[in-house]
């Protein structure tokens, strides 16, 4: 459940900031499906945030790999991503 309500703060914080860029938009439905993919990985919310907000900005803006599927292929990316998160 805190999980739910952090995804929910989260996408209500960017979407008030008006985000109204199709990129920008494209970026929340990616951190949103890393945050759901991450939930189980024993990390707070704040920081499963981070890390997937690192992930995305990362990512090019051309990639229709998700997330999860990327940081796989992008080992470099992933750790640099932990670290800034504070992923533990």
């Amino acid at each position: 459940m805190k999980m739910k309500t952090a995804l929910a703060a989260f996408v209500g914080v960017f979407m008030a900031g008006g985000l109204a860029f199709a990129g920008q938009a494209d970026d929340i439905q990616w951190i949103a499906k890393c945050m759901k993919d991450n939930a189980r990985e024993g990390a707070s919310p704040d920081v499963v945030s981070k890390y997937c907000t690192c992930m995305t900005a990362k990512m090019p803006e051309s990639e229709t790999l998700s997330v999860s599927a990327w940081e796989k292929t992008h080992p470099t990316e992933m750790a640099a991503c932990e670290k800034e998160a504070g992923w533990k």
